[in-house]
């Protein structure tokens, strides 16, 4: 029987849950702001036309903003750690007055001296300096807010009552016997020994004794401790306050996990993210940021019913300038929660080598451009007349394609009772006309016509290439279902040579990319043909089971998901999935290359996630065989591949 619903709070969640509600709305707001200007770069707010206030977009947006600094103050009180103060963006508040460390120290990507009467544009060389500046306040900031936190961290351990209990007798004897030992030092220079004299005569002494005592009372009078006393007090503090922070994390865990099923969940789901230790050693050692952690969920899986909503705890948008703040102490130059805490995983897990930072900006321009110079000519041996650029004559020859890395084989090989599905990204983009942007240093300026494809009739090829391949390997004729999502999931059916066209039919292209929602459709189409191997928890999901058949996932995309960090993060937490993306660009876009390095640094770390790529015009045959390779999980051969990609053989 399932679990019930537990109604826990506390106030990270209350706060997410007023941010919740306009999130989504803000970030629309600022993109549909950002594409009227003609302002390409995401992290680019467009400047407002006059001095004075007008009821122009760019001023109706800032009054939204402004109208939003209520809710940003109950973040950044429930997110922020002890000692950190809270600041934002309102430019009414300058020079000293205004906390933002940002506000003087990088310069404004528009530079000085636009005319106040026109539409100011951003300049590439302030904006190239404005982002060096911030990567590197982003790095001294975080470096800073680290020290400070581990600083604060009690200096005992707080589950371990003895040594608490030890602490505290510890001063206490050691303050007795300085209070012991001067009542015994009448001059201060030590105790009187038996049979001593004192150096000095009596009358000498007395008037001195007096006035220490009469100064030891007036400092009680007046509420002045001395030494000691401060040490105890210091120590009495740190004691209780160690056992405030235990009290709140033992209150959180059982509200957040209340039964054994949720317990045993949270535990398998440790294991799998490889977190065990760390969370651990973070409890006893790092009590303050585990119990921060905890209240924002870091440490069991996604809830399910966040896929489909608006806007949850993982699509914050985090904006250091802006004073939107993450979870962990170096938010700072992370793009949203979701990326935030992937990559506090990643950093974490068990098996990593040294800390895997998060690129900046520069650095992921950098190696995209090195990346994109790596392309050659794809193998001469799989040319094929009917591929889709071919067909389309939409310009000569092959776009010229990054070789993937060598495969190797990690999870099991595909076997018979595996559940193959096809996910497929109907977003906007892939009806539109490939375009490339054009950069002048790290500024986008405009776009350029590819002579390519568009993005689905590519999409739609290696898909029937692939399931037709497939149906030869595993003689599964009937076919594979596909998925499709965009801003929501929709089901098309189940696809074969036979029906394609058919089912084709069907898709609707347009909207965002959210790939969460067309995830959560494939997890609950597979366990509802696995239903019997597996069991449903009320906000986790379905939970596999020993004999739960694996999901072999091809997902096709043509740009990075808005919510690709949540889905990444899910992933990690998975050992019966096996997802191979196959991700479709614009011929010497830097963007494409950008997105398929980060899905390699997610490959690297999380063997059950592959990938391939293809830019411009697609040497279909070669991605399909590099595709069955990681789907099927073994060196599939050329000469295997050509036996299988023939069209399958239907019996009337």
């Amino acid at each position: 029987m399932a679990a019930p619903v537990r109604a826990h709070t506390n106030q990270v969640i209350e706060a997410a849950k007023v941010r919740a509600r306009d999130e989504q709305q803000m970030q629309n707001a600022l993109q549909n702001l950002q594409l009227q200007y003609h302002i390409y770069n995401t992290e680019i707010e467009p400047e407002h036309e006059a001095d004075y206030y007008c009821n122009c977009p760019i001023h109706n947006y800032q009054r939204m903003k402004w109208n939003r600094y209520g809710v940003q103050e109950m973040w950044s009180k429930a997110v922020m750690y002890p000692g950190e103060k809270s600041y934002n963006d309102n430019k009414q508040n300058i020079g000293l007055l205004s906390r933002n460390p940002y506000r003087l120290r990088v310069v404004s990507p528009y530079g000085f001296y636009q005319t106040a009467w026109g539409v100011q544009r951003p300049q590439p060389g302030y904006h190239a300096q404005s982002i060096h500046q911030t990567i590197a306040l982003n790095n001294s900031l975080n470096s800073q807010a680290q020290a400070n936190i581990d600083d604060k961290e009690p200096k005992v351990n707080i589950w371990d009552d003895d040594a608490l209990s030890a602490a505290m007798s510890q001063v206490r004897i050691a303050a007795a016997n300085d209070k012991k030992q001067a009542i015994n030092t009448p001059n201060g220079n030590g105790p009187v020994a038996m049979g001593e004299k004192p150096s000095s005569s009596s009358g000498d002494r007395k008037p001195e004794k007096s006035k220490v005592s009469r100064f030891s009372s007036f400092r009680q009078s007046i509420g002045i401790k001395s030494s000691e006393e401060k040490v105890v007090a210091k120590t009495e503090k740190s004691v209780y306050k160690g056992r405030e922070i235990r009290d709140a994390i033992v209150a959180e865990e059982n509200g957040r996990w209340p039964d054994e099923e949720w317990r045993y969940i949270v535990q398998v789901y440790q294991e799998k993210v490889g977190m065990t230790r760390k969370i651990a050693d973070l409890r006893n050692r790092h009590p303050i940021q585990y119990l921060h952690l905890l209240r924002a969920g870091y440490f069991e899986p996604i809830p399910v019913a966040w896929a489909n909503q608006a806007s949850n705890p993982l699509k914050f948008s985090i904006e250091a300038a802006g004073g939107w703040r993450g979870i962990t102490p170096n938010w700072r130059g992370y793009e949203d929660t979701a990326e935030e805490r992937l990559y506090w995983v990643l950093n974490h897990r068990e098996g990593s080598v040294g800390m895997r930072m998060k690129p900046d900006f520069i650095s992921e321009m950098d190696m995209a451009r090195a990346r994109m110079a790596k392309a050659v000519e794809p193998p001469p041996e799989y040319f094929s007349s009917t591929d889709t650029c071919h067909l389309q004559h939409t310009s000569e020859g092959y776009s010229k394609q990054v070789m993937p890395a060598p495969f190797l084989a990690y999870d099991r090989p595909e076997v018979p009772t595996d559940d193959t599905m096809i996910l497929l990204d109907v977003s906007g983009s892939m009806d539109f006309d490939p375009l490339r942007p054009n950069y002048n240093q790290y500024l986008i300026t405009g776009y350029s016509k590819s002579t390519q494809p568009k993005n689905k009739d590519v999409a739609k090829a290696i898909i029937r290439r692939f399931t037709d391949a497939m149906s030869n390997h595993d003689h599964a004729f009937q076919g594979y279902d596909l998925t499709t999502f965009s801003s929501a999931a929709n089901y098309i059916g189940t696809i074969n040579h036979k029906n394609l066209n058919e089912m084709w039919r069907k898709v609707r292209i347009g909207g965002g990319t959210r790939v969460m929602t067309g995830w959560q459709k494939v997890k609950e189409l597979h366990f509802q043909k696995h239903s019997e191997s597996a069991t449903h928890h009320p906000v986790y999901g379905w939970q596999a089971g020993p004999e739960t058949p694996m999901l072999r996932l091809l997902l096709l995309l043509d740009g990075e998901a808005t919510d690709m960090d949540e889905f990444e993060l899910d992933l990690l937490g998975l050992s019966w999935a096996h997802v191979t993306i196959f991700l479709i660009g614009v011929d010497g876009c830097p963007h494409h290359h950008r997105h398929a390095n980060e899905l390699q640094r997610i490959g690297d770390v999380n063997h059950h996630v592959s990938f391939v790529d293809a830019q411009g015009n697609t040497p279909e045959r070669f991605v399909t065989h590099e595709l069955l390779k990681r789907h099927l999980g073994y060196e599939l051969s050329m000469s295997e591949f050509e036996q299988i990609e023939e069209l399958p053989g239907y019996s009337e």
